[in-house]
């Protein structure tokens, strides 16, 4: 009888949307950062909330070879940028020096922010004739330190690069400035029939250069693809100021080396992106999303495979959760509330098809959950009426990372793993720190992308030792990578072994080397320090 009454529910409560809607879904860093200019005080309202700890120089010393900032630096750049674009203002700074997560703070003594591609290769020439280190910087919306300083390098925010240049109908190709904000796109495009390919909780702050030269993932992987696929061209400013012209806009190119893929995910240290053209996809008529209950990791793992057999080309994205994850949601964000009846449940899936029939999408998903209930995969589910239902679906799995900084520090890690192994490493470290910290897992179950989070009320270096290098050796072990959609900036530069293979890693500081030779652009990350040497 209890099956009866979710399966009822289920149908009931099923909804197909007549436009392709984009989910207003929260979005805790555009508060403080959608653009550098703005006021610090809703970065420091924000954070003040939070429990904070810098790790960003404990480890390092600044590069000796490295020249300091003067006031005839500072005069150079105000004849290339214009003195208002040369930002010295502490306030803004402070913002500018700190990432997202008040875990990771430089000194900055100076903001440069270009408007040109050409004022980009100025800049960069400048700071390369004397070795003056640089931070390129979008968004900030980073999570491993990547977007700020570690010392006092100079920061290139690229915000004010925000246009459009062309989007072409037929195929589909948008090509735009580095500085257009992700969401701000995502309007564009829904404008013109169009959508997206990359779509990520932090899209009202973060921009499309650094999504680009991140790799960012996001919910829409399942369906798109990564960036590597999407992206057909970019232009890149190089650290002697050399401009990179690969703004393609084809599908097809095999003429030599696709050098693009190189920064696609460098985190901008090998150069500056400061265009880019991708390919997006229609915007499609029906949109179904359902908020699903499951006894165990084993029932999402089955209901995973069959999702992609029985859904296949309507499937866009799924989504898990685990009770940890949303208890954390309930009690920390405003307005949140549980779209089923009160009962333990053990983890909970959101599955969103689009598609281009309405009739037959529903239908094809009413079947598919009807199925999945009678198998006893699902234990209970909802499917968004409305698009404000939907909204609240959405915000719950996205509103995690908000609820988990409310709850105090964090530890958070960003793993790739075996989808049937996956969440073992969440129950081994619930084990490994018993009461001394809430493990929560929870992300994008459809590539096997891992968001593990240890809450803690304050840092503490005993459990920290406790989770590192535990977490790394675990996921060298499954032959994962400890860095699935957010880099490794500084956080993870030194644990890329765990990953990559020493002769893979050389030959990565090789090409660093050769593009970059005195080691200006975004130093001290992604590469690991004892193996970067410089002239």
């Amino acid at each position: 009888m209890q099956k009866w009454r979710a399966t009822r529910r289920l149908l009931l409560n099923s909804y197909s949307s007549k436009s392709r809607f984009d989910h207003p879904r929260s979005n805790p860093i555009s508060d403080h950062s959608s653009t550098i200019s703005r006021s610090s005080s809703g970065f420091e309202s924000w954070t003040s909330r939070i429990h904070y700890r810098h790790f960003a120089t404990a480890m390092i010393q600044r590069n000796p070879a490295f020249s300091s900032l003067n006031s005839d630096d500072i005069n150079h750049f105000k004849g290339i940028l214009g003195d208002k674009n040369v930002i010295e203002d502490e306030d803004t700074l402070l913002f500018a020096n700190t990432d997202w997560m008040r875990k990771y703070k430089g000194s900055s003594k100076l903001l440069l922010q270009p408007r040109t591609t050409q004022e980009v290769s100025e800049v960069l020439k400048y700071c390369n004739s004397r070795r003056l280190a640089v931070v390129p910087q979008g968004g900030n919306t980073g999570l491993v330190g990547g977007s700020v300083p570690v010392f006092d390098e100079v920061i290139i925010n690229v915000g004010s690069m925000k246009q459009v240049i062309s989007f072409d109908k037929v195929s589909g190709v948008l090509v735009c400035e580095a500085g257009c904000i992700l969401e701000n796109l995502v309007s564009f495009l829904d404008n013109q029939g169009f959508i997206m390919p990359l779509d990520l909780g932090a899209k009202g702050s973060c921009q499309i250069g650094g999504n680009v030269s991140t790799n960012a993932g996001g919910l829409r992987l399942v369906r798109y693809g990564s960036l590597h696929g999407t992206v057909l061209g970019i232009e890149a400013v190089l650290a002697n100021g050399d401009v990179l012209d690969m703004l393609g806009t084809l599908r097809k190119d095999n003429t030599g080396y696709d050098l693009k893929h190189l920064f696609i995910g460098s985190e901008g240290s090998l150069g500056i992106v400061t265009k880019i053209s991708i390919l997006t996809p229609p915007k499609l008529s029906s949109v179904n999303l359902a908020f699903l209950a499951c006894k165990d990791y084993s029932s999402c793992q089955k209901l995973l495979f069959e999702a992609k057999r029985y859904l296949g080309e309507i499937l866009s994205a799924f989504e898990f959760l685990d009770n940890e994850s949303l208890n954390l949601a309930l009690n920390h964000l405003e307005g949140v509330r549980n779209p089923l009846p009160p009962a333990m449940h053990n983890f909970y899936v959101l599955i969103e098809t689009t598609g281009s029939d309405e009739s037959y999408d529903k239908e094809k998903l009413e079947a598919f959950l009807l199925r999945s209930m009678e198998g006893g995969l699902i234990s209970d589910g909802v499917i968004a009426q409305d698009i404000n239902q939907a909204s609240s679906f959405w915000h719950i799995r996205e509103g995690v990372p908000e609820a988990l900084m409310k709850a105090g520090a964090v530890y958070k890690y960003d793993l790739s793993l075996p989808v049937e192994t996956m969440y073992n490493l969440v129950e081994e470290m619930r084990t490994k720190l018993g009461n001394s910290a809430k493990v929560i897992g929870y992300g994008h179950l459809g590539d096997g992308n891992l968001h593990l989070n240890i809450s803690t009320p304050q840092y503490d270096d005993a459990i920290l030792a406790q989770i590192e290098p535990f977490v790394y050796e675990w996921t060298s072990k499954q032959r994962g990578s400890i860095s699935a959609e957010h880099g490794l900036g500084l956080m993870k530069a030194n644990k890329i072994f765990y990953s990559k293979s020493h002769e893979t890693v050389q030959l990565m500081a090789s090409i660093k080397k050769l593009m970059d030779p005195h080691g200006i652009l975004n130093p001290y990350k992604v590469l690991p320090h004892s193996i970067v040497s410089y002239s």
